[in-house]
C-alpha cells in the first residue's frame, strides 16, 4: 500500500497538507507520516536515494542543465559534515514528476491551477510509513534560470530545488525569516533558513547554500553518532500567565559566530528543544509565529496563539558539547 502526500513552496503563500511530528523535535519541524494511530517522522532508511529527471526543457533551461542544478541542490544536503546520506542520478525519464511510479522523479511540469506554487514535493510510502519514492516538480508557469548569478525575472532552479529537496529528506519549515504584508501575500525581507516557507523574488540565488538552521535540521535526522558528541541543545518552556504556550517560535543566537537556529514550543506545557547547536553561549528569544501562514508549519486548523510580545530570556544560555543546557523558562506577556 502506498500513501501520497504533498508539500508546496509558493512565492507569497504556502499550501501545506502534511502533519508535523508532535514530539522528539529538535531545531525544526519534521514531516510526519500517519501510520495507524501513530505519527512517525519521514526518514529514508536506505541510501543512496536513486533519482531520475524528467526529460523536459523550458525556455532557457535544458533537461541536462536542470539535472546539473538539481545535483548541486542534492549536494548541498548530502555534503553536510557528519551526516550519513547519499543520492545517485540514474538517468532521464519520460515519467512526469507528479505521477506515482515507484521511482523518485524530479522535473519541470505545468500546473496553471497552482498559480502561487513554485514547486511541489510528494512521496510514496510502504505500509510501515517508510518512503519508497519521492516526486518534485518545478511549476513551468513561472520562468526559470540556471545562470550562476541569477537572471532578472526568473526563479533560480538550484535555490528552489534545494528547498524542495529538504522536504524530500523529511524537513518541514523553518520560521527564521522576516516578511512584509503586501497586496496578494507576503514579501521576504530576509531569512536565515533555506526551509523558510516563502521564496525570495526572481533572480535571487541565496537559497543555494544552507544556513545553520538547515544544517541543524538535517543533522538531527541523519547525523552520525560522532556528531551528537560534538553538538548540544537548549530546552525549556515558553509560558504566558503561568501556562504553557503551544506554537511559540524560539530561536537561539550564537554569540560567537552569529549563527541562528530555531525551534517551536510543541505541547500544552510550552516545551521546546533546539538541537544541533555548537557549544557556546546563546541569546534565546521567543516570538509569535506571524511572518507566514500558520498552515505553513502546522496541520490545517491547528490553533496557535500569536497574541504575545517577542521576549528574550533574561540571561545568556550555556550549551555544552554533547549535552543540554539547564532547563529555562521564557515568560512572555500578551500584546
Amino acid at each position: 500500500m502506498t500513501v501520497t502526500m504533498t508539500r508546496r513552496l509558493a512565492p507569497v503563500a504556502i499550501v501545506l497538507l502534511l502533519l508535523t511530528v508532535p514530539s522528539a523535535v529538535a531545531a525544526y519541524l519534521k514531516i510526519g507520516v500517519q501510520v495507524g494511530a501513530n505519527v512517525i517522522a519521514l526518514k529514508w532508511k536506505a541510501f543512496p536515494v536513486r533519482y531520475m529527471v524528467t526529460n523536459r526543457a523550458v525556455q532557457g533551461v535544458t533537461a541536462a542543465q536542470l539535472q546539473t542544478a538539481l545535483a548541486a541542490s542534492f549536494d548541498a544536503w548530502t555534503t553536510v559534515p557528519n551526516v550519513a546520506m547519499s543520492t545517485q542520478f540514474v538517468g532521464f525519464t519520460a515519467i512526469d514528476p507528479s505521477v506515482d511510479s515507484g521511482q523518485t522523479v524530479l522535473g519541470f511540469e505545468a500546473h496553471p491551477e497552482e498559480d502561487r506554487v513554485l514547486g511541489s514535493t510528494s512521496w510514496e510510502f510502504d505500509s510501515a510509513g517508510n518512503p519508497i519514492a519521492s516526486h518534485i516538480y518545478l511549476n513551468t508557469i513561472f520562468p526559470w534560470s540556471v545562470s550562476s548569478a541569477g537572471e532578472a525575472g526568473r526563479f533560480d532552479v538550484q535555490s528552489i530545488g534545494t528547498h524542495e529537496i529538504g522536504h524530500l529528506f523529511g524537513l518541514s519549515h523553518s520560521a527564521l525569516g522576516e516578511t512584509t504584508q503586501q497586496s496578494g501575500g507576503r514579501s521576504v525581507q530576509g531569512k536565515a533558513a533555506v526551509m523558510f516557507p516563502i521564496a525570495y523574488p526572481p533572480r535571487t540565488t541565496l537559497d543555494r547554500a544552507l544556513k545553520p538552521d538547515d544544517v541543524a535540521g538535517i543533522s538531527d535526522l541523519y547525523g552520525t553518532p560522532a556528531l551528537s558528541q560534538q553538538n548540544g541543545q537548549i530546552s525549556g518552556r515558553v509560558t504566558l500567565n503561568g501556562g504553557g504556550l503551544f506554537g511559540a517560535h524560539v530561536s537561539a543566537f550564537n554569540q560567537r559566530n552569529g549563527a541562528i537556529v530555531g525551534g517551536f514550543a510543541l505541547d500544552s506545557a510550552g516545551a521546546f528543544v533546539i538541537g544541533g547547536l555548537e557549544p557556546g553561549l546563546y541569546l534565546v528569544r521567543a516570538e509569535p509565529l506571524d511572518d507566514a501562514d500558520i498552515d505553513s508549519f502546522f496541520e490545517t486548523g491547528t490553533v496557535v496563539n500569536i497574541n504575545f510580545r517577542a521576549t528574550y530570556y533574561s540571561k545568556l544560555v550555556a550549551v555544552p558539547a554533547g549535552g543540554a543546557s539547564s532547563q529555562i523558562e521564557i515568560k512572555v506577556a500578551s500584546k
